[in-house]
């Protein structure tokens, strides 16, 4: 057993000499997850003193060492007011996505509260966007779409696991869905693949450990994806509905662009995220295009 100070301590500078981006932080969070608290909890000890590591904290720091993401060690992250399980084969939600999540919210707010509200999520992943909606627009009706089996699979158990009532299914984001609900839905979400074929990630967490379905954009630009499942949310919004697309910061400009080109959309509008870089499209459902 290891003093939880001394520990601490020295997991902090294996995990910065490994190149970690966040060493202490990440040694608070393994610490926590190896006794079954809060990081909260752990401060408070680190006061207090007198408590020790288990020997199982040691294994954990050498696979954060070798860049094995911390939501995969500790199996879950947290996206806006939820705790979601995430790990191998599923795509790790970012806190820029959250700017996704807020617009969203926005356009459902902005809208009348007296008549339901649907909502549709394209490449759902881990669920992070559809449950998010679910549970702080609890009037909406959501649905959600995601291709990997092994991605839909821990979508479904947070759900189930949440007790969120969003349908996810599981499908090509590519291709026509959700045909019953075809020019009316008031909101489309996509967080889509947008990486430039050939850009490889530098973070290893990413390149290494990320499905690369749910990385790469099928494209050199990156936008070949983006723009096929655009076009499916163009089937499925109603007249003057509105998409939300988020991209890589080098697609600020291109994207937006792309869109205006086919005529399907008005108002197109780039936003940034909280660090102030392009990340989310937003377009209205042009009402002299849509069928």
């Amino acid at each position: 057993m290891t003093d939880l100070r001394d520990g601490i301590r020295a997991a902090t500078t294996r995990l910065s000499d490994a190149g970690v981006p966040s060493p202490q932080p990440d040694a608070l969070a393994l610490a926590a997850h190896a006794l079954g608290v809060e990081v909260a909890e752990v401060r408070r000890l680190l006061v207090l003193g007198g408590r020790t590591l288990p020997p199982g904290y040691a294994v954990l720091v050498d696979e954060r060492a070798r860049r094995v993401p911390l939501q995969h060690l500790t199996g879950h992250t947290a996206f806006r007011h939820l705790t979601l399980a995430v790990g191998p084969g599923v795509f790790v939600p970012r806190p820029e996505t959250e700017v996704l999540v807020d617009l969203a919210l926005a356009e459902l707010t902005r809208l009348s509260s007296a008549e339901t509200r649907r909502v549709v999520d394209l490449c759902s992943g881990s669920g992070a966007i559809p449950l998010a909606l679910k549970d702080e627009y609890p009037q909406a009706e959501v649905r959600g779409l995601e291709v990997s089996p092994e991605a839909w699979a821990w979508a479904t158990a947070n759900r189930d696991r949440l007790g969120l009532d969003v349908d996810l299914a599981l499908g090509d984001a590519t291709q026509p869905c959700f045909d019953d609900w075809a020019g009316a839905v008031d909101v489309v979400t996509i967080n889509p693949p947008y990486i430039p074929v050939g850009a490889v990630p530098v973070d290893p967490e990413v390149r290494d450990h990320d499905p690369e379905i749910a990385l790469y954009g099928g494209s050199e630009d990156g936008l070949a994806i983006p723009l096929a499942v655009v076009r499916v949310a163009a089937g499925l919004l109603r007249a003057g509905g509105l998409v939300l697309v988020e991209h890589a910061d080098s697609q600020g400009e291109s994207l937006p662009r792309r869109m205006r080109a086919t005529g399907q959309w008005t108002d197109v509008q780039d936003h940034p995220d909280l660090a102030g870089r392009p990340r989310v499209t937003a377009a209205r459902r042009s009402t002299s295009t849509a069928g």
